[in-house]
């Protein structure tokens, strides 16, 4: 077995190393989410973490860790009689990220089932994590399925495993740690709600404390043992320090102040919903716990507010987390000031209840604003859209000169494009495809473990065969070859490749902007679709990959806002770019299908016969059968309707950014589909 490293040896990563000790003291908090770039330690951290968690009391022979104290009366190995139980470490389970959903929530054996009728469950991971640690690297990676599980499970503090009317449940309350690298993409709202506290980490600037990282690691990986040895004296010393925070945990007080800073705090910074106030709640008692209190002060309220907003400020997939530390004091200091106000009124006389035109909200106060601040207003933080607005819509040349990148229009709810046909690729919600999970739409003998069984079709293929097997009782004498798995249809994501014209043709600001908003928009839909995306621009003579096909549909955010514009129109080259692109990413993974989204006004400039190279880099994509959509920016009373002859070489389909809103009326709903030859 590896010898983990040692918790307190681990340099720096102060926020994070507080985060999961405070989990420790108080699992209720509700686990913690790391983000931060490869290589800060995340995930050394968090396996070092389970060898400092006390030892829990276990029912012997109980594969559900049922508490001896308080055993589960519904454990499939139960009734269990109360007694002492016996000791164990407590468990730190990982869940791969390419796990399956029976690894996930447990097995039944199917066959013995039907034959016997017998419920023969193997556990899955959810009962070797109850009561200890589930652990998920690149947490951001997991498939929407088991994301749906885990879900359930923490909400429910319970897994149920349901296969043909046979079903099995058992207790599954765990510490939901994950790691992940932003960069590959975001989570789900529903479950990064779900973890109590989030710490961002990044690797030291300072060379000293680099160097120190470097030392411990490669001492480490020489002699693991030896250095364990030499760290045994500090973990023992902080396990010791957290048995202690959690025989005090109950005794911590959490005061009526305290409880109103956290929902001031909480109210201030427009969270959702009550989670965030309760999780604060908690964590400034284990806070107190951990610092050897029994009262919560104000910095534990600080402190708390720092691990567990964050994550929960966030609008949608581009906001940036983070917590305006500025803004928190002002917060805690305006409450704390208005306690203050509320202790002294009773003492006060008739005479000092108005605070006259020099009080706290006249000019003389900090509640009010002076004439001097509102002669401040234009230069508040809306002034960088105002040189904008004043150049108004005016068309830039098509020159070589390059403009100044432009802001993104608002955002809007896109029409659904999907690619035609039935694909097998990664689950997602874009288009139709062979899944594990959705509709039934038939059977097929299984290949490999059977994951989901057909009944009708299994009694069918083996009803048959009853008198030859010497059937004599009411069971059917069920057989391996005569069970069926059932064939899915459900929902798969898919590539999105966004070919954006950059041109001077594309330069006007507020056409651009609304162009930059469209594909903002695309993007936005394409994180709810669970899609890759990638960004190919092209401007002046040649076409530049912006974004390699990646899951961080943010990545592409950012890229889009900073794209300048200028110059020519290389269409072609903008192309045959996508085209090496996506035979680049048909060998990383052919099973998921692309769909091309092509923003231009259809003009093509620069070159020899541009227009006609343009038309033969598009016959490519036709020729290899790439669903493809063109989003036509051409604007004015005459148009020259070049997109829709471009969407006709590549056999898909073009649109407006008019049409292309959801809830526009100038079309149906499209979907993207090949031209009849």
């Amino acid at each position: 077995m590896t010898t983990p490293f040692p918790f307190t040896a681990v340099v720096g990563q102060d926020d994070l190393r507080l985060a999961l000790l405070l989990n420790a003291v108080s699992p209720a908090v509700g686990g913690v989410l790391v983000r931060g770039e490869k290589g800060t330690a995340k995930s050394t951290a968090v396996r070092a973490l389970s060898a400092l968690l006390p030892e829990v009391a276990v029912v012997p022979g109980c594969r559900f860790s049922c508490d001896p104290a308080a055993p589960d009366p519904a454990c499939p190995d139960g009734p269990h009689e109360t007694g002492p139980g016996t000791q164990r470490p407590a468990r730190m389970v990982e869940l791969p990220v390419g796990a399956s959903e029976d690894r996930l929530v447990g097995a039944l054996d199917i066959e013995r089932a039907l034959a016997e009728g017998v419920k023969a469950f193997e556990p899955g991971l959810l009962a070797d994590a109850h009561r200890g640690i589930l652990y998920v690297d690149e947490v951001n990676l997991l498939h929407d399925h088991l994301v749906d599980l885990l879900l359930d499970a923490a909400a429910m503090g319970a897994s149920y495993v349901e296969r043909e009317g046979v079903s099995v449940r058992h207790a599954a309350r765990f510490l939901l740690v994950g790691t992940m690298n932003p960069e590959e993409g975001e989570l789900r709202p529903q479950l990064l709600d779900r973890f109590g506290l989030t710490v961002e980490v990044a690797a030291s600037r300072e060379p000293d404390q680099r160097v120190e990282v470097v030392r411990r690691r490669l001492a480490y990986d020489d002699e693991p043992a030896a250095f364990t040895a030499r760290w045994a004296d500090e973990e023992s010393s902080v396990r010791a320090r957290i048995i202690a925070a959690r025989a005090l945990l109950p005794s911590v007080r959490l005061g009526d102040g305290a409880l109103r800073q956290i929902a001031a705090t909480c109210a201030a910074f427009e969270v959702d919903g009550m989670r965030a106030d309760i999780v604060m709640a908690r964590t400034a008692t284990a806070l107190a716990a951990w610092a050897g209190r029994t009262d919560v002060l104000a910095e534990d309220v600080r402190q708390a507010a720092l691990l567990a907003l964050p994550h929960r400020r966030r609008r949608n997939p581009f906001d940036a987390p983070g917590l305006d530390e500025n803004k928190l004091d002002e917060t805690l200091e305006e409450f704390a000031e208005q306690e203050q106000t509320q202790e002294q009124e009773p003492t006060q006389g008739p005479e000092d209840d108005d605070p006259g035109p020099d009080g706290p909200d006249g000019p003389g106060g900090g509640g009010g604003q002076s004439p001097e601040d509102d002669s401040d207003g234009p230069q508040g933080g809306d002034t960088a859209a105002q040189p904008e607005a004043g150049e108004g819509g005016e068309p830039q040349p098509s020159g070589s000169g390059e403009q100044q990148p432009v802001r993104a229009s608002e955002p809007f709810r896109t029409k659904v494009l999907s690619v035609p046909g039935l694909g097998e690729g990664a689950a997602g919600r874009r288009s139709r495809a062979r899944t594990e999970h959705g509709r039934t739409t038939g059977a097929r003998r299984p290949q490999g473990a059977l994951t989901k069984l057909h009944l009708a079709a299994t009694v069918q293929a083996a009803a048959p065969h009853q008198l030859a097997r010497g059937r004599a009782g009411r069971g059917l004498v069920v057989r391996r070859d005569d069970l069926r798995q059932a064939t899915r249809e459900g929902r798969e994501g898919n590539l999105v490749l966004f070919v954006v014209d950059a041109s001077g043709s594309m330069a006007a600001r507020q056409r651009m902007s609304a162009v930059k908003g469209a594909v903002l928009s695309l993007l936005l839909d394409a994180y709810q679709r669970r899609d890759k995306v990638g960004l190919v621009t092209f401007r002046g003579s040649a076409a530049d990959v912006a974004l390699p096909p990646t899951s961080s549909v943010d990545a592409a955010a950012v890229r889009l806002e900073s794209l300048p514009t200028g110059g020519r129109t290389p269409l072609a080259a903008g192309l045959l770019k996508a085209h090496d692109v996506l035979r680049v990413e048909r060998l990383r993974d052919p099973a998921r299908r692309a769909l091309m989204v092509v923003v231009t006004d259809g003009r093509a400039t620069g070159g020899p016969e541009p227009v006609a190279l343009a038309g033969r880099a598009a016959r490519l994509f036709a020729a290899d059968g790439v669903a493809s959509v063109v989003v036509d920016c051409e604007s004015g009373p005459v148009r020259l309707g070049l997109a829709g002859q471009l969407a006709g070489e590549l056999e898909g389909t073009a649109v407006t950014l008019d049409e292309l809103r959801a809830d526009s009326i100038a079309g149906l709903v499209k979907d993207v589909q090949r031209r009849a030859a």
